[in-house]
């Protein structure tokens, strides 16, 4: 499906833009931002979004931490993956050889829907050793039910059919159908985020990228579902109350698989919720940090 978006059109627009380089790692040109002092945090934005996902959050917890942004292959300005890194251990694979370009072994993992499910894959297998990590709307496990069996043949048969990335990417550029795709994760975003949005959306290249993920990654959740107890990494799940997406119960079902986890709840926010409320959410995940990452390790100054 090509290339990612062009920076050289894009970048002067794109929310901090100053902190972006590009990395080739893992036999991937990685679009990555970098910023701040302290601890290396890494965040991983979810399907169909890019590193724009964090563009208040990350600057609020760059005040503690030096945080490192990727956007996912073939997201944003990231190219298209090599088949190897199209599951979700390969992703987590390639991710891993980011960070080692980079020199940076993150002390803070954080995650947003896919993203946290992939900082839990990259644990398991040793690829991260972060002294906590952090969820944030966490898309763990797979569809249940019939959905489960339709879901990866349909998204599957979306992604090999050519034209579905281009009719979706025409779609958009519809603003209000686009608001509405936005307005059913139980999230509202600003103005600014919808534009941003948008300008992923009218991409073909991303919108293949987004539904492949969710096709090749389905699978790989039953069998980090089936891990996920021996998961020893301290995991802190922050569920919104009204998101639409990844109902909140999820969050339960995972606390209760992992002993090393708990639940706390972002009210009144939906699956975007560290987009909704960026500051709200980024206290408490500062809060969350402190009380759980061993001081003197992933804990910074977040007084």
């Amino acid at each position: 499906m090509g290339a990612g978006l062009a920076w050289e059109r894009e970048a002067a627009g794109w929310p901090n833009h100053k902190a972006s380089r590009f990395v080739d790692a893992g036999g991937l040109r990685w679009h990555v931002q970098v910023y701040g002092e302290g601890p290396p945090a890494l965040l991983l934005h979810g399907s169909a979004a890019s590193v724009h996902s964090w563009r208040d959050f990350g600057p609020r917890l760059a005040r503690h931490y030096t945080v490192v942004a990727p956007d996912l292959p073939g997201h944003g300005f990231s190219a298209p993956p090599p088949r190897r890194l199209q599951t979700l251990g390969g992703a987590g694979q390639g991710i891993a050889e980011l960070l080692h370009a980079l020199e940076l072994c993150p002390r803070v993992a954080i995650g947003h829907s896919v993203g946290a499910a992939l900082l839990a894959r990259m644990a398991l297998d040793a690829r991260i050793r972060p002294d906590v990590l952090i969820s944030i709307n966490g898309a763990f496990l797979p569809f249940s039910g019939i959905a489960g069996h339709l879901f990866p043949t349909t998204a599957r048969l979306l992604t090999y059919n050519p034209l579905v990335p281009f009719w979706f990417a025409f779609r958009a550029r519809n603003r209000d159908f686009l608001a509405d795709v936005l307005a059913r994760t139980g999230s509202r975003i600003d103005e600014a985020g919808i534009d941003l949005y948008q300008r992923l959306a009218t991409h073909p290249g991303h919108v293949a990228a987004a539904l492949g993920m969710m096709a090749r990654t389905h699978d790989g959740l039953y069998a980090l579902m089936e891990d996920l107890p021996r998961l020893t990494v301290p995991l802190v799940l922050f569920a919104a109350s009204g998101d639409r997406t990844v109902p909140p119960a999820q969050a339960e079902r995972v606390r209760l698989r992992v002993p090393s986890a708990r639940l706390e709840t972002l009210s009144d926010l939906g699956h975007l919720a560290h987009e909704e409320a960026p500051d709200r959410v980024a206290e408490q995940v500062l809060a969350a940090i402190r009380t759980t990452a061993p001081k003197g390790r992933g804990e910074a100054d977040v007084r």
